[in-house]
């Protein structure tokens, strides 16, 4: 399905849209600009209607729709709008005037949409591609959504009301669900546009560079790890206090199934022993245990059934493979109902096997940033489990090794407006500093 001029159109019709395309948009940049108020009204009165149930129906159809829609809702009030405006652009937000040392002229300053930013949107959040628009639209530039296979038609949909709600969108938003295989339609949207937004892994982002014009802003969001952290404290201190905040990141994970860059992967340990770290994925186990027991009691939906045997099998397979290639004694996989736990011997900062089944490895507080800094362009958040135990400055040597953000286990995964996203404020990347020179 195709979004554009405002109207849905058949995937076959892609050609001929995308021929007439680059007329489309310099008709708009220029005969058009969009002022964020007009987006933020429009988005206010999007969440007010998710309040009142418009888009039930579709999230009926996402996997973790409660959990989803309590991170995304907060985020599209006007109040958090302009928060985020306020705070990811701040002085770079208003124009302004300055003069320069040393006698030269004043200058008029101001932000500037890009122009034309082509979202190429991962599958792994229901709804991120339709906010990766958002976040171009606040920035007044026209946007291509090239859809993930994996979108299940939210995206689409949450759009084609914005734009029934505000027409002034409808210049400003184009949908594609063109498959990553067609090069050549990926090839004429990227050089109809200044920025290419990228989410996802590193063949995507590879993919994407070989695509993009030299004079072409690439803006990537890439895959990145998470983790929890135990540290010397927490582990020799009141089992009921490791405990609890097992439960919370176990909760975490079933949240999340693993699958967000910001999702715990696994959890290191302040140790070198192999008894602390059986002891720590034991408990591990058991919190996963009753958290994944509470969520398939609540959220088995019917239509789940095949996509659900499907992965539990492939989940099953990959589990008992490590369980074979634990027998050489460089990990030891702990099974549990429906979840696993793999204590490992070595540091490796890995990717799990996702859908409840982490790792537990060793990492020594003197050895923290030696062993991440080969992994600082991948880190994002770390969660240092009963925090209040941890020396300070192991926050500054978690910052130090590459990570950029420290949270409580069970909001690992939580965000706010205007927080920054791989480090980074993602409205500063979509705009511009133009600037005029007045005269003497």
């Amino acid at each position: 399905m195709i979004l554009a001029n405002g109207k849905l159109y058949p995937t076959d019709r892609q050609d001929e849209i995308l021929s007439g395309l680059e007329e489309c948009l310099n008709r708009t940049l220029a005969e058009q600009s969009l002022s964020p108020e007009t987006v933020i009204a429009a988005i206010d009165r999007l969440g007010r209607r998710l309040d009142q149930g418009e888009f039930d129906l579709l999230l009926a159809q996402m996997e973790q729709a409660d959990w989803y829609l309590a991170q995304i809702r907060p985020l599209l009030t006007r109040e958090a709008l302009e928060y985020k405006l306020r705070v990811e652009l701040g002085v770079d937000a208003v124009p302004y005037h300055t003069a320069p040392p040393d006698g030269l002229p004043s200058l008029s300053a101001r932000p500037a949409p890009l122009g034309v930013l082509l979202h190429i949107a991962a599958g792994n959040v229901d709804g991120l591609p339709a906010y990766s628009v958002v976040e171009g639209l606040l920035t007044g530039n026209i946007n291509i959504l090239k859809l993930p296979r994996a979108d299940n038609g939210l995206s689409v949909e949450i759009l084609r009301q914005l734009i029934q709600k505000e027409p002034a969108l409808t210049d400003f938003i184009y949908v594609f669900d063109t498959p990553s295989e067609d090069v050549d339609a990926l090839l004429r949207m990227a050089r109809l546009s200044d920025g290419i937004v990228v989410w996802g892994g590193d063949e995507a982002v590879q993919a994407v560079r070989r695509l993009a014009d030299p004079g072409a802003r690439l803006i990537e969001w890439g895959n990145r790890l998470s983790f929890a952290y135990v540290p010397a404290a927490a582990l020799h201190g009141p089992e009921e206090e490791l405990a609890a905040q097992l439960k919370l990141l176990a909760r975490h994970v079933a949240e999340t199934d693993q699958l967000l860059c910001s999702s715990c992967q696994g959890v290191y340990v302040d140790t070198e022993k192999g008894s602390d770290l059986m002891r720590v994925g034991r408990l591990f186990l058991a919190a996963l245990e009753r958290e994944l027991g509470r969520r398939r009691r609540g959220s088995f939906r019917e239509g789940d059934g095949l996509e659900l045997l499907r992965r539990q099998a492939l989940l099953a397979l990959e589990v008992r493979t490590a369980q074979l290639e634990s027998i050489r004694g460089e990990k030891r996989v702990l099974r549990g109902d429906g979840c696993s736990v793999t204590v490992f011997r070595d540091s490796c900062l890995e990717p799990s096997l996702q859908y409840g089944n982490p790792w537990v490895r060793p990492l020594p507080s003197g050895q923290v940033l030696s062993g991440l800094r080969p992994y600082r362009g991948r880190l994002q958040t770390v969660s240092i489990l009963c925090q209040d135990r941890a020396e300070e400055e192991l926050r500054e040597t978690f910052f130090r090794a590459g990570a950029v953000r420290i949270t409580a286990p069970d909001r690992m995964s939580s965000g706010y407006s205007g927080e920054p996203h791989d480090g980074e404020m993602p409205l500063r990347r979509y705009v511009k500093r133009i600037s005029v020179e007045m005269a003497l």
